[in-house]
């Protein structure tokens, strides 16, 4: 095997469509990058004969292993085996360790089995077949002309299973030079994109092994470190490195490392502390209960919470007076404050947390669609009120209060801790 230059191929007409999500490329290309072998290219194409075709000429010409997921079941829309065909001529025959499982699948079930079935025993004359474990059509590795082919199932099970078992080996031992890669994501909450890669410019600028790039995501900012070395340990050092190096510039605002969330950050801090957390919610309807009590063990720290989306609903439930509201109005800082105190007082927790606002599309008391007050209350001499001013559509609006309330949360319990510690 020349290099460790490596393609994708992904097939199936409903990866077009966007019916399903084409996971197993992501997934392959991440445990591919752990060996070492870099994927340069990933295609989809969908069922067509001459499509595949094509693409398979194109990796020929342009990468050394070049996997391919999906296309080897029983119909006719299943067609990888006979574009590859179709490219390189080699002969098919059929494999009787397949046909044999095949056959036995219907009988144990006592159910005809149509002819079509036995495509899927189809395997290429000087192929490495590579039995299916959880499946039934078998995968091959195929030489021709110098690149490397692995064929798999597409159906993700039978995929990762083959791969894991009888794949990677197989890459590995053949690899001319093994260079491990490592990578690790840095989360971030309450700082801008532009003004993150302010602070880091430089390092940006300058970055080589590990290469470090920001990405803005839907639930706050990440950086993806990437570093290679000859080992996973000298990858890891190169890593821990530049992660201390940025910790060191913007540590405030991390939260988290690789598969961290927020929500599982404040729970662990809650439970940390000894606290109970109670919320009043209003625009976002339960939105913050649902992701907090997503986490496993929030029963510990989460007694309840209250939805309290009109005005005498917060009245009632919540006991805001009606001469607040008449003074101050249901979007404000006063009101906020006071269904956080209410809150955690009615549920017996330690801290209260609020959310009140306008999400649309109208315009209420006056205030502008996305404005939003949110407050965290612990006592009359420790909270937190913050007011916000978000764009977007209802749910826009409505998932980053939720979003922002976990950040406030976050950083309250955070400097309560840094407080004890002090003591």
């Amino acid at each position: 095997m020349r290099h460790n230059e490596a393609e994708i191929i992904t097939i199936g007409t409903e990866l077009l469509l966007g019916q399903i999500l084409n996971t197993n490329a992501q997934w392959l290309s991440e445990h591919m990058a752990q060996q070492g072998i870099n994927v340069y290219h990933q295609t989809v194409v969908g069922d067509n004969h001459e499509r595949v075709q094509n693409a398979f000429q194109m990796a020929q010409t342009r990468s050394d292993i070049i996997i391919v997921s999906g296309g080897l079941g029983p119909t006719d829309d299943d067609m990888t085996r006979e574009a590859f065909q179709s490219l390189t001529g080699m002969e098919m025959v059929e494999d009787p360790i397949t046909i044999k499982k095949i056959k036995d699948f219907f009988v144990k079930r006592d159910m005809p089995m149509t002819p079509n079935n036995r495509r899927q025993a189809r395997v290429f004359k000087q192929a490495h077949v590579l039995q299916n474990d959880v499946g039934m059509a078998p995968g091959m590795i195929v030489s021709h002309d110098g690149r490397t082919w692995v064929f798999l199932p597409g159906v993700p099970k039978e995929m990762k299973h083959m791969f894991q078992t009888h794949v990677m080996p197989y890459l590995v031992e053949r690899m001319d030079h093994q260079m491990v890669i490592r990578s690790m994501i840095l989360r971030f909450i309450g700082i801008g994109e532009s003004q993150l890669e302010h602070e880091l410019y430089d390092m940006i600028k300058n970055q080589d092994n590990p290469t470090i790039a920001p990405l803005a995501q839907s639930d706050g900012l990440i950086i993806r470190l990437t570093a290679k070395d000859e080992t996973a340990e000298a990858a890891d050092m190169r890593l821990e490195k530049t992660k201390t190096a940025i910790k060191d510039r913007v540590g405030t605002y991390l939260y988290g490392i690789n598969q961290d969330a927020i929500e599982e950050k404040a729970v662990h801090l809650l439970k940390k502390q000894n606290k109970r957390l109670s919320a009043a919610e209003s625009l976002t309807g339960g939105l913050f209960t649902q992701q907090l009590v997503g986490v496993s063990g929030a029963s510990d720290v989460c007694p309840g919470s209250i939805v309290a989306y009109d005005a005498q609903t917060k009245q009632n439930l919540l006991h805001i007076s009606p001469q607040l509201i008449q003074e101050h109005g249901v979007v404000s800082s006063e009101c906020a404050i006071a269904m956080a105190r209410n809150v955690r007082d009615a549920l017996k927790s330690h801290i209260g947390i609020s959310f009140t606002g306008v999400a649309g599309p109208n315009t209420l008391e006056n205030q502008d669609v996305g404005t939003v007050y949110i407050c965290v209350y612990e006592s009359a001499d420790h909270y937190i009120v913050h007011q916000c001013h978000f764009h977007g559509d209802r749910n826009d609006i409505r998932r980053r209060t939720t979003l922002k309330g976990f950040e406030l949360l976050f950083n309250f319990l955070t400097k309560a801790e840094s407080a004890q510690k002090r003591l």
